[in-house]
């Protein structure tokens, strides 16, 4: 506020150039003749004055565009924090990377099979299974068929757990139980 109060006096003195305008003789124009005496056609004293009221004037002036350019420098650096600091909570309230759609689910995981010694758990989500994932998926056939071609050979197998994407390597064989994995899979319609 008391930059602009500042700001209107500034413009209120604005009468002095005019003084100056109307007389002819400008900030520059000299105020001697060539013979070096006093020019009669001007009031000296009122050109004077009027001259060293603009110069405070200007440096005035000066003064306060630099405080105004201050603050505007501290306002924009706040604002800038203050957005740094929106996203920084917004980056922490989003998840950044989306999951991958499962395609099936293990309900059943049986003790020292094959499944169990790989590392899946019971309410896995299955999201990749080799070569089959959401978008090639059609039904628990595919996974059969993959496993029976990988008997003894090391799957990359997908999982949601807990929100988190996890892989685990999986080698179906044959075991004392039923089948080569030794766990039960439901197929999952989104």
């Amino acid at each position: 506020m008391a930059v602009m109060r500042r700001l209107v006096c500034l413009q209120l003195g604005s009468e002095s150039t005019e003084e100056i305008g109307s007389a002819g003789v400008g900030m520059d124009a000299p105020l001697v003749d060539v013979e070096g005496f006093p020019r009669a056609d001007v009031d000296l004293y009122k050109v004077r004055t009027a001259r060293h009221n603009i110069s405070c004037l200007q440096n005035d002036h000066k003064a306060i565009m630099v405080e105004i350019e201050e603050a505007l420098h501290k306002l924009h650096a706040t604002a800038r924090v203050k957005h740094k600091k929106d996203e920084a909570k917004m980056e922490v309230t989003e998840p950044t990377v989306s999951l991958p759609a499962p395609f099936a689910l293990v309900d059943a995981v049986t003790q020292g099979s094959p499944a169990f010694q790989a590392g899946l758990r019971v309410g896995d989500e299955i999201i990749e299974f080799g070569s089959i994932n959401a978008h090639n998926f059609r039904n628990l056939r595919d996974v059969a068929s993959v496993v029976q071609h990988s008997e003894g050979k090391s799957l990359r197998v997908g999982v949601i757990r807990s929100g988190q994407e996890v892989h685990l390597n999986l080698t179906p064989k044959q075991w004392s139980g039923r089948g080569l994995l030794g766990c039960n899979l439901v197929p999952l319609h989104r």
